[in-house]
């Protein structure tokens, strides 16, 4: 596969994405009234769907800016569907790349990355907020909302890491530990969810700067059932809650999978976890020191003992407590 096909995968990706796609074309075409004759500008605007969408709720002028390989084929694609004289297609960033408005009535984007911020647009939309947006403008996105639970995942943690301590019969473990500080994104199955979720950021685009970006949350999870804790895994919702016809759509478990699927980060110990016990800690996010596109997490937790807790068959020691500080990386 060449480079210019593995690009172009990246956006059949999301034309292929069916949740967050029909969301959008819900909240601009179930909102006709918000986006007739209004000035629109779609932040990474890729191929230009949401440039689409919104010339076809009616907006008066739609800029979609993007830095993207297939812009010439966006724009044959804006002109096929009829709107070429209302949709404007620039290459660039924001910020350093004239458009042909001074503000916008409208501020719409597709932005999100893995959880949540790993190769997102965020920092994009706040400048664009920040330099373009009308007084009384609106932006959709309204807000995002992490959410957090622990799950049991056996099986997967002792494939994709107990290999380490046997690679045909050496002991490779110093490994294990670097292993671990990679999270996995992948789709849970929502029967090994073991605590409820908990939600414990939430964004709204309307005030959100870059600086909240960097920030140490705390969490409280309370298991569903006697079970294990192999991992804590981290998801994000969206929603627009302000106009006629509301939209949402969760990156989650317990809904249709989407590109984003949970983020799944693996812990070192196994504890044991009591039904309604709870566990508690927090959940830091900051850039990368060195590169800042890349993110450091850091995640430490402690479940207190819980007396009269029985769970066999594993290799944690029933009922104990359990403390761990854990570093990851995504890049």
């Amino acid at each position: 596969m060449t480079a210019a096909n593995e690009h172009l995968a990246k956006y059949e990706e999301v034309l292929k994405d069916g949740v967050p796609t029909a969301a959008f074309s819900r909240l601009m075409i179930g909102n006709k009234h918000i986006f007739k004759d209004k000035t629109v500008l779609n932040v990474a605007c890729g191929t230009g769907l949401l440039c689409l969408f919104a010339a076809k709720a009616g907006a008066k002028h739609v800029v979609g800016i993007d830095k993207i390989g297939f812009m010439a084929q966006a724009r044959d694609t804006v002109a096929a569907n009829g709107f070429k004289d209302v949709i404007t297609l620039v290459e660039g960033r924001i910020g350093d790349t004239s458009l042909p408005f001074s503000e916008f009535d409208i501020i719409i984007s597709d932005w999100m990355g893995k959880c949540l911020f790993y190769e997102s647009r965020l920092e994009e939309v706040i400048l664009a907020r920040d330099k373009y947006l009308k007084k009384d403008g609106l932006i959709y996105p309204e807000s995002v909302s992490l959410y957090m639970a622990a799950i049991e995942d056996s099986d997967f943690k002792e494939e994709k890491f107990g290999f380490w301590d046997n690679i045909q019969g050496l002991d490779y473990s110093a490994f294990k530990p670097v292993a671990l500080r990679d999270p996995l994104v992948d789709t849970c199955d929502i029967r090994a969810v073991v605590t409820q979720p908990y939600g414990f950021k939430q964004f709204k685009l309307s005030d959100v700067k870059k600086e909240d970006l960097i920030f140490d949350e705390t969490f409280a999870l309370t298991a569903l059932r006697d079970d294990f804790i192999h991992a804590f895994i981290v998801w994000f919702d969206v929603s627009v809650a302000s106009t006629h016809s509301p939209v949402h759509f969760s990156t989650g478990p317990h809904t249709k999978s989407t590109r984003w699927g949970q983020t799944i980060f693996y812990t070192r110990e196994t504890p044991a976890i009591a039904k309604d016990q709870v566990v508690t800690g927090h959940f830091v996010v900051q850039p990368n020191t060195e590169n800042a596109h890349d993110l450091d997490i850091r995640i430490s937790y402690k479940l207190e003992k819980k007396s009269g807790s029985e769970i066999d068959g594993d290799e944690a020691t029933s009922g104990e407590s359990a403390s761990e500080s854990l570093s990851y990386k995504m890049y």
